[in-house]
């Protein structure tokens, strides 16, 4: 699970002496919470009430529902442990500088570097989502989630980017290391309200954020991005503040428009976001790291397709390209779970989706990447679709399990 293991709603009381001490040893990779006209900014945002920003639809539960006891059982248990990684080696495609300096033909070309990591080439600009090169998803260089698979290149050897939009503050989406390097080049970061707040403490100057609430709107050359309301939470340091906005984000060219989710439950706005925004070539879904215990801020492969389909009007459309799976450990599923169940739901509804390996580069328009790449690593996966029409007008086939496929 994400970043639940490192906020509390508690607050840090004492001298100021003991304060200072605190701060002193507060690791840089907290971030910096929002103050002046930023702080002003957060409080006067329409979504911001009661001290917190809130989320479309109501309060949305940040933490494990259930037992406690329940989920440690199923979370620590050595044979669901195993589960949850790969058995051998993950094939990453191995990307060189010449296959990203060469233009899209289409105009339209993504190449997915794992977790909710994605380079989106759209009409002649190139846009970076999330983008996370650091080893662990954590505060600490010695604790916490680790990679499963290497990057598939390294961050310099992407070319320039024009832009760097970032979900919400959480550690597998703003990683420390990446954006300390990015910070050194020339593009400018688009983030929602209270996020540029860490990225100034971490070098980036004040001219080059772009720092949006919901329903705002940047433009960059030849772009323009919108923040879009997402149901999730916030938070880095140890005191969940609730003081930093998350979003999804719409990305219009002259030609192609594109959808980023970040990190959301579903919820009803999908439909209203397309309608305002849609429809889409490509939009990139969260699909991994879901759990009965907190089914308010995470979706499952079958909520991504229905977002994925109310983004489009309700009919399919474009293509999905699955993202926050495969990389980090993060929740009780199975590591190819989210995989596996996205192609087939994706063929239950007759849509497009887009499954290439991490560092692998697809033009929407093309030949899609759709080889189940993760089974030659992967234990059996448990299948929950019946499908009774198939694409093609295929057989009907009942539910089967990975290892009768393979």
């Amino acid at each position: 699970m994400e970043d639940l293991g490192y906020t509390t709603g508690g607050t840090v009381t004492g001298s100021s002496s003991l304060s200072s001490g605190l701060r002193a040893l507060r690791p840089a990779a907290f971030g910096a919470d929002p103050g002046g006209e930023r702080l002003a900014r957060i409080q006067g945002s329409p979504h911001f009430k009661d001290g917190v920003f809130q989320n479309p639809g109501g309060v949305a539960r940040t933490r494990p529902s259930g037992s406690m006891l329940d989920f440690a059982k199923k979370y620590f248990e050595k044979q669901e442990r195993a589960r949850r990684a790969p058995r051998g080696t993950i094939p990453v495609h191995p990307t060189t500088v010449a296959d990203l300096a060469r233009p899209a033909s289409s105009g339209l070309r993504a190449t997915w570097t794992g977790h909710s990591s994605v380079l989106a080439e759209i009409d002649g600009h190139r846009v970076l989502f999330d983008p996370v090169w650091g080893e662990r998803c954590s505060p600490f260089p010695f604790a916490g989630p680790r990679r499963l698979h290497p990057v598939p290149l390294p961050l310099a050897a992407l070319g320039p980017v024009d832009v760097v939009v970032i979900s919400h503050d959480h550690y597998d989406h703003l990683d420390l290391p990446t954006i300390r390097s990015l910070a050194g080049t020339d593009t400018l970061f688009a983030v929602p309200l209270g996020v540029g707040a860490h990225l100034e403490q971490w070098g980036v100057s004040p001219d080059r954020l772009r720092e949006l609430d919901w329903h705002e709107e940047t433009k960059v050359g030849g772009l323009t991005l919108t923040a879009t309301p997402a149901r999730h939470f916030c938070g880095r340091g140890l005191r969940n503040t609730q003081h930093t906005l998350w979003a999804s984000w719409v990305v219009a060219g002259e030609r192609h428009r594109i959808y980023h989710s970040g990190d959301t439950g579903y919820f009803d706005g999908f439909k209203d976001i397309g309608a305002d925004h849609g429809p889409f070539d490509l939009t990139m879904i969260q699909i991994g790291a879901y759990s009965e215990y907190w089914p308010d801020i995470h979706m499952t492969p079958a909520e991504g397709m229905r977002a994925h389909l109310d983004l489009q009007g309700g009919q399919p459309h474009g293509v999905l390209l699955p993202i926050h799976w495969g990389t980090f450990n993060l929740a009780p599923h199975a590591w190819a779970e989210p995989g596996e169940w996205t192609r087939d739901a994706g063929d239950e509804a007759g849509q497009a989706v887009a499954l290439p390996r991490p560092g692998e580069p697809f033009e929407p328009s093309g030949k899609l990447p759709a080889d189940p790449w993760w089974r030659t690593v992967s234990a059996p996966i448990a299948r929950p679709w019946r499908l009774t029409v198939r694409p093609g007008n295929a057989p009907e086939r009942e539910d089967l399990d990975l290892a009768s496929e393979a």
